[in-house]
């Protein structure tokens, strides 16, 4: 099922080399607006995403897979054959965009290296996602979400240095970076337009974890100081009787005042120890002993509501099934619902919601190979060539 002709990206092909997280994460927004994205896979396994899940039901179309891999066409090719390779040249003599994930120095191995296909294209756009770089002492490592987090500096900063290190279980690296490279590939569209020519873009995972701490890292790269938005002495995490509530005390003239209020405590900002930040930051731990011994009196609900009536920004902290379920997640239409090939098909929408060019799913996520005849078709190799 081809795209509208109005969708934003209508009449753009994607040639997609991508697996797991970073490069889906951009692909499937650009299939999401109307691309035609052509996902390469390799015989037998294809994306290693497919097999996240061990032994399960959907064999290789399990909710990882389709998480990241609706709306676009997969075709199965030996990229180190000769049939493999006069395939994929075919196709990206065809294509505006080609996108990998791969180590540097792997699409070169392969021939398929930016220079190369600049010749063959000069129109072609060449995205490229890395864990560290295109060059540089780090440039061959294996990339992977955890070992960004690491190497950027966001694992070492935590709300409290009493913490132990950890990793943080969301895959925040792979995420932001994908959406980087998705906001690379539509500015090398654009300038296309004025030039008439393609370019290579890159995104790292490192360099999306950097940009990330942008504000703390202008504050140690000017003023030698640290900035940590998650140790603030009026902000934290507090349980109550069947829950918890997080508590921002910010942007108002005397927050501590109103929380005391909200409490139903004596005003602690009128207490020497906490009458200005200074004295907060110094007191934190005394101060956060006074709320978390009265947030632990009542109910989760009561708390917010007792806050939210100060003006107070505070939110339950939800578990994720919580928040798929809640009515704002539905409103937003932040949960996509299809028939697939295998079961039905239930992922996270698209954040990017835009009036005239909604989100659908026009393609289930595919099983493995099931567009080869069809593509190869599109590209002058009939069924002779594809038996090969």
């Amino acid at each position: 099922m081809s795209a509208p002709a109005d969708l934003p990206l209508s009449g753009i092909r994607v040639v997609d080399f991508t697996q797991v997280m970073m490069g889906p994460v951009a692909t499937q927004m650009l299939a999401d607006y109307g691309a035609d994205v052509i996902k390469i896979e390799k015989p037998g396994t294809g994306d290693l995403s497919r097999t996240a899940f061990p032994n399960d039901p959907a064999g290789l179309l399990g909710p990882v897979y389709c998480s990241l891999n609706r709306n676009k066409r997969s075709i199965v090719l030996d990229t180190r054959s000769p049939e493999g390779r006069e395939a994929v040249l075919r196709l990206i003599g065809t294509a505006d965009v080609v996108v990998n994930n791969f180590r540097a120095g792997v699409m070169e191995r392969l021939g398929f290296g930016y220079e190369e296909l600049a010749k063959l294209n000069p129109r072609l756009i060449y995205a490229v996602g890395t864990g560290f770089g295109l060059v540089g002492p780090y440039a061959h490592k294996g990339g992977q979400d955890v070992l960004a987090q690491a190497m950027s500096g966001v694992m070492h900063r935590r709300s409290d240095a009493h913490l132990p290190l950890s990793i943080y279980p969301t895959t925040f690296a792979d995420y932001s970076a994908g959406m980087h490279l998705v906001q690379g590939v539509l500015l090398a569209l654009l300038q296309r337009e004025k030039t008439g020519r393609g370019q290579r873009i890159s995104v790292s995972l490192l360099d999306s974890m950097l940009a990330a701490q942008t504000q703390e890292a202008a504050a140690h790269l000017m003023r030698g100081r640290e900035v940590n938005w998650g140790a603030m002495p009026l902000s934290g995490v507090f349980e109550t009787t069947d829950g918890a509530v997080v508590l921002v005390g910010a942007f108002k003239a005397n927050p501590l005042r109103d929380i005391s209020a909200a409490l139903e405590i004596d005003d602690l900002s009128q207490d020497p120890r906490f009458t200005a930040h200074p004295e907060q930051v110094a007191n934190k731990a005394a101060l956060h002993a006074i709320f978390r011994a009265r947030f632990a009196t009542n109910t989760t609900a009561h708390w917010l509501g007792r806050l939210e009536a100060q003006d107070l920004l505070c939110a339950p902290v939800r578990t994720l099934a919580e928040a798929l379920a809640d009515e704002q997640t539905a409103i937003n239409g932040m949960v996509m619902e299809a028939d697939g090939a295998v079961e039905r098909i239930r992922v996270v929408g698209s954040p990017v919601h835009m009036e005239a060019a909604p989100v659908t799913i026009r393609l289930p996520p595919a099983h493995l190979g099931q567009h080869t005849r069809e593509i190869l078709d599109e590209i002058g190799l009939g069924a002779a060539r594809a038996a090969e």
